[in-house]
């Protein structure tokens, strides 16, 4: 069971996004970011963007992990994305991305920063789990497969 509800809030699960190129779609991560965790929204794109300038974040399979330091950041927190129709991402398989987690961390976070990305790549090469998140029929439904919500029930 995936369980990312300390790194992802349900307000931070976006369904069916539009965008035509990796900088639209950075453009619309980093608002929700803004709007949910209150970072700078351009900072948030800028360190996205520079650290995808080093190699694309797809590592194959329809799937990117874009992530960056964020000043002002206090604990490490990710907004996931199933997009509209698939995005060209360089992607080692030449696959076009339709599923993708921004990660952002605080500056120093080094080996948090490292443990989170693991996770959500561990989670994101789950097949399984990337079909189930393709086919959901909400953003309710894209919220409970990633943070094991409904594993949580009051006993």
């Amino acid at each position: 069971m995936t369980d990312l509800h300390d790194i992802l809030v349900p307000d931070a699960v976006l369904e069916r996004v539009s965008v035509g190129t990796r900088k639209a779609l950075f453009h619309q991560l980093a608002a929700a970011a803004a709007a949910v965790y209150g970072l700078d929204a351009g900072v948030v794109q800028d360190a996205v963007a520079t650290r995808e300038k080093l190699g694309s974040t797809a590592f194959g399979g329809g799937v990117a992990i874009p992530h960056g330091k964020v000043p002002g950041l206090t604990q490490v927190r990710g907004v996931f994305a199933r997009l509209a129709h698939p995005l060209d991402f360089d992607a080692v398989d030449d696959l076009p991305v339709d599923v993708v987690f921004m990660l952002v961390s605080p500056p120093d976070a080094g080996a948090t920063h490292l443990k989170a990305l693991a996770r959500v790549s561990r989670a994101l090469r789950d097949q399984l789990l990337v079909e189930k998140l393709r086919g959901a029929g909400s953003r309710d439904a894209l919220v409970a497969l990633l943070t094991a919500e409904q594993v949580r029930d009051a006993a």
